[in-house]
């Protein structure tokens, strides 16, 4: 069944009695396609009969539906036509994991930050009645998680104050943290809420007796008092949204039918559907952690995940608990993701000591920075891509403060499979501005260890430390120290490579092809790229040209740096620097991006060959007899 359909309009012609078979064959390929590659099964297999009752009431794409993260939104690509291409979701030159413009007019929004969808829509459904576009409904499915966000609740505000804006809200709630309400009078009044005669007969209660407040206070008050036996939700109609449910989110028709009425009531409507994450497969039911929130590739008859190795977020996790050992201020905060940031063992060596502030990345920092004014050091775990949320409070309510903050960036750099939104690199460039924040980048995970020591050490203002996603680094041994740099490799005045952290494996690569072309550099690992160490300005007088590699955007990075800290010193040797391109990098594989852009070894080495050749041909016409 799922084969036939092209786009909404056939998920519209199908009978009630079909869609239970279509949500089991979208099950199955879900399953099936996340178990080979992995990806964000849990959160869909929650989502299939909501998204489908959302495609039978709504009109895809002139009603947009904007996906709150967006990692949610796999059933919504299988139902606008994109079943064919799914056995390639996540992979180079297939479907992203998130929605994208570029594959469908079905994919309005390409946000992958959370709680952004209500301001979206938002501003769509202003669009809408501004442009006398009535017949238009904007719809933002946000989950319970990301309501956690601050922003979510500015949008609320606004949102409740457009009292005639046609826009349906679909709260998914997996947290199972309400009971639905059940039973012929709570449905009844679901209806009520959104009876346009219900609200025409309040209006005119209130007018006819509103010289009498007691009397109409009384009136509200009973009011209340029943919804708040009924449906526990009264916060959102205490902003003055409507609000339908609960509504057992799994129940296709039941959704199909609380979606009707909120789209047919013409004003902001809140619809709270309960689900359950992972629903359908077992294996996922019954984690515990997190019901396959996303998974990577699994067998799918057991669900056991495929080993990964070592990876750097597993360094970073051990040594927070070594150092929490003898360390008692030091504490931890995730942004809704402990296991993923690594967080989980300290939890459990520690659990008077771990604060998880839900999807609130600014609320994060200004909370550290409210710890170490208490006397505390805070470690705050975060991916690098969602720092970028909370620029404004580590540069006004810590670093103003010399606070001692230590934040730690997971994924940093490339991190391929999930697109642009999740490449971390632009904190090299953003936070270049702040003063007094010392940034710490290590090459392998002996250095990692080493760096996050250094870095709680620091008592007079942030510290930060980045490091891939992925496999941890083979280490690499220093030769010899300059100032607090390593020397990697030592050379003799040709090039020297600056390699920032995991770059210095590419820089050893580039080093020895460029040996084989007779041009001799030297390798040096900065260790600490803010501030640069000064015995950086010596190294590079005594070479003919300075090459920086980073995992980071090339405006604004270390590149740009070194080339800052040379000139102040005066001193004249070219720079040149290597990194990200500035623009949204498709998805593919880590290894595949660095090779689309140029960050290997081999491509490293041939453009420094042609720097040299350059520089070196008027030089020879010059010297060479007449």
């Amino acid at each position: 069944m799922l084969g036939s359909v092209k786009g909404p309009h056939d998920v519209k012609r199908l009978d009630a009695e079909e869609l239970p078979q279509l949500a089991a064959e979208i099950r199955d390929l879900l399953v099936d396609c996340c178990a080979r590659f992995g990806g964000h099964l849990g959160p869909n297999l929650g989502v299939v009969e909501l998204t489908i009752a959302l495609h039978r009431v709504f009109d895809s794409p002139n009603d947009p539906i904007v996906w709150d993260t967006g990692h949610q939104s796999y059933v919504h690509k299988l139902l606008t036509g994109r079943a064919a291409g799914f056995g390639a979701l996540k992979q180079e030159g297939g479907l992203s994991g998130y929605p994208s413009q570029a594959e469908s007019e079905h994919d309005f929004v390409e946000n992958s930050h959370a709680s952004t969808a209500l301001s979206y829509a938002d501003g769509l459904a202003k669009a809408f009645k501004l442009r006398g576009e009535h017949d238009r409904t904007a719809i933002a499915v946000i989950g319970d998680g990301a309501l956690t966000g601050g922003m979510a609740w500015e949008a609320l505000n606004n949102i409740a104050a457009g009292k005639d804006l046609r826009l349906v809200i679909v709260v998914n709630d997996n947290g199972r943290s309400y009971s639905p309400t059940i039973g012929g009078l709570a449905s009844h009044l679901s209806s009520l809420r959104v009876n346009r005669r219900y609200e025409d007969m309040l209006e005119y209660v209130k007018d006819k007796i509103g010289n009498v407040p007691v009397l109409y206070d009384a009136l509200h008050g009973i009011k209340k008092g029943v919804k708040d036996v009924l449906a526990p939700q009264v916060m959102f109609e205490d902003l003055g949204l409507k609000y339908v449910g609960p509504i057992d989110g799994h129940d296709e028709q039941a959704m199909e039918a609380a979606l009707r009425k909120a789209r047919d009531f013409r004003g902001p409507v809140i619809v709270h559907a309960l689900t359950q994450k992972g629903r359908g497969y077992s294996p996922a039911e019954n984690h515990d952690e997190d019901q396959f929130h996303s998974p990577g590739a699994f067998d799918r008859a057991t669900g056991a995940e495929k080993p990964k190795g070592r990876i750097w977020t597993n360094v970073f996790s051990e040594e927070l608990v070594r150092l929490g050992k003898d360390r008692e201020d030091l504490v931890a905060i995730t942004a809704a993701m402990l296991h993923p940031t690594g967080l989980a063992a300290f939890a459990e060596a520690y659990p008077e000591r771990i604060y998880d502030v839900g999807i609130a990345e600014q609320h994060a920092l200004t909370s550290a920075a409210g710890l170490a004014l208490g006397g505390m050091h805070p470690v705050v775990a975060v991916y690098a891509t969602f720092l970028n949320r909370a620029f404004d409070q580590l540069l006004m309510d810590v670093a103003l403060h010399r606070l001692p903050v230590t934040v730690v960036l997971d994924r940093a750099g490339v991190t391929g499979d999930d697109g642009a939104s999740h490449n971390g690199m632009w904190d090299l460039s953003i936070l270049q501005v702040v003063p007094g924040l010392k940034i710490a980048v290590p090459r392998d995970g002996e250095r990692l260890t080493e760096l996050l020591g250094e870095a709680v050490e620091v008592s007079d203002g942030p510290t930060m430390l980045r490091f891939p996603k992925g496999p941890v680094a083979e280490p690499i041994e220093a030769v010899g120290k300059l100032g607090t740099m390593d020397v990697l490799r030592a050379g003799e005045p040709d090039v020297l490579l600056v390699g920032v952290g995991p770059m210095a494996r590419i820089c050893m690569d580039a080093a020895l092809l460029l040996d084989a072309q007779g041009i001799s550099a030297t390798v040096v690992d900065p260790r600490w790229v803010k501030p640069l160490d000064e015995a950086l300005v010596a190294a590079a007088s005594a070479h003919k040209l300075v090459a920086v590699v980073e995992d980071n955007g090339r405006v604004g990075g270390v590149g740009d740096a070194v080339s800052r800290l040379l000139r102040d010193a005066d001193v004249d040797v070219p720079v040149r620097g290597y990194g990200i391109p500035q623009r949204f990098l498709d998805h593919a594989k880590r290894a595949a991006i660095l090779g689309q852009i140029g960050l290997t070894g081999q491509d490293l080495a041939r453009e420094i060959t042609e720097a040299i050749a350059k520089r070196s041909s008027p030089l020879e016409s010059q010297s060479a007899p007449r």
